[in-house]
């Protein structure tokens, strides 16, 4: 399928989505759009959520943002949090809520190599630099020694929209590979310097799996569920460590502050896994807007809270970390100072 194809599908399937949420909206269903990153765990807490019927479109975080920021949507989601730009455009102050934390896997697809690669950031961020092609480099070669790597060109792939999980993996190479970030840096939308894209973590790991050479990220849950390879991948303490539930807690054993917005990209602890981050539900502070029913604003309310404390049990088995007893108390708090004309909704 050729690209001027592909983009037509994906205004035609948006166009639909935005058709569905305005349609969900006449029935008091609760409507999300955003992260495809969390769209796993989300799918199954709302499956299973019962006081109120919840319409999630995983659609990229910054496609969520602007649903917000159009005011279509109850919540959005993003795996960043907002950026100044991305604030001042907001009619009115907006709350990040976290809701677990994942990690971003490094994931590839070369024939006859099925054991776990050991990468660095330095040598991921040369390959998406479009430095380091092939791979049988000497760089790959040498954090991985006894496995039989092929003469193969590496095909670079990356997110083709708006993305936190972009953000992340970006965020983590800004930190770790100097050359990232003086020519690219962060950004949920940033200039490649190579490769393909493919839209949302379900594009990329099609790309992924049907292109020999290639390499891309994506969320562990989408490498998981389609059994794909994902590599280890060296944190500052000089370790390589595997992308698992145990390793991005340990990441996210953080101080959180009161706004909840925290990096944890490039852990210092030692075991910790160093592509990880949060994800967070975004809804305006102030409720009473667009003409928006008090009970509407309460449903949302208490589906988040709901998120923060029962849903979590969901997470484990789907390779999230649940959030810790400070990050649920932050996430409380913030909850709190949700208002409906100024008093709060809690």
């Amino acid at each position: 399928m050729n690209f001027s194809k592909s983009l037509k599908l994906a205004v035609v399937a948006f166009a639909a989505s935005c058709l569905s949420l305005a349609a969900s909206a006449q029935d008091n269903t609760l409507l999300g759009a955003g992260s495809t990153f969390v769209y796993p765990l989300f799918s199954k807490m709302f499956s299973q959520y019962t006081a109120s019927k919840v319409n999630y479109q995983s659609i990229g975080s910054g496609g969520g943002i602007l649903q917000l920021t159009n005011k279509t949507v109850d919540f959005g989601d993003s795996d960043a949090p907002l950026n100044d730009d991305q604030t001042k455009k907001m009619s009115a102050a907006v709350l990040h809520i976290p809701m677990t934390s994942g990690a971003v896997v490094v994931t590839y697809n070369i024939p006859g190599v099925t054991a776990a690669l050991n990468l660095s950031g330095k040598i991921v961020g040369d390959i998406y630099l479009g430095k380091i092609t092939n791979w049988n480099s000497a760089e790959i070669k040498a954090t991985n020694k006894g496995v039989n790597l092929p003469d193969l060109p590496i095909a670079v792939v990356h997110r083709s929209d708006g993305s936190g999980t972009s953000f992340i993996f970006t965020d983590f190479l800004t930190k770790v590979n100097p050359e990232w970030a003086t020519k690219v840096g962060k950004a949920s939308a940033v200039n490649w310097p190579a490769g393909l894209g493919g839209k949302g973590s379900e594009g990329v790991a099609g790309l992924v799996k049907q292109t020999p050479g290639a390499i891309g990220y994506v969320e562990l849950a989408y490498a998981f569920e389609n059994k794909m390879p994902y590599a280890n991948i060296q944190n500052k303490s000089g370790k390589f460590i595997k992308p698992t539930i145990e390793a991005t807690t340990l990441a996210s054993n953080v101080t959180i502050p009161a706004d909840s917005k925290v990096s944890i990209t490039n852990t210092d602890n030692a075991a910790g896994y160093p592509i990880a981050s949060f994800t967070w539900a975004l809804i305006y502070k102030e409720q009473n807007y667009n003409g928006r029913s008090k009970a509407r604003a309460t449903e949302l309310v208490k589906l988040l809270w709901w998120n923060i404390h029962q849903g979590q049990a969901f997470c484990a088995a789907l390779n999230y970390a649940p959030l810790s007893k400070s990050a649920v108390k932050v996430a409380e708090s913030i909850l709190k100072s949700a208002t409906f004309d100024g008093k709060s909704i809690l």
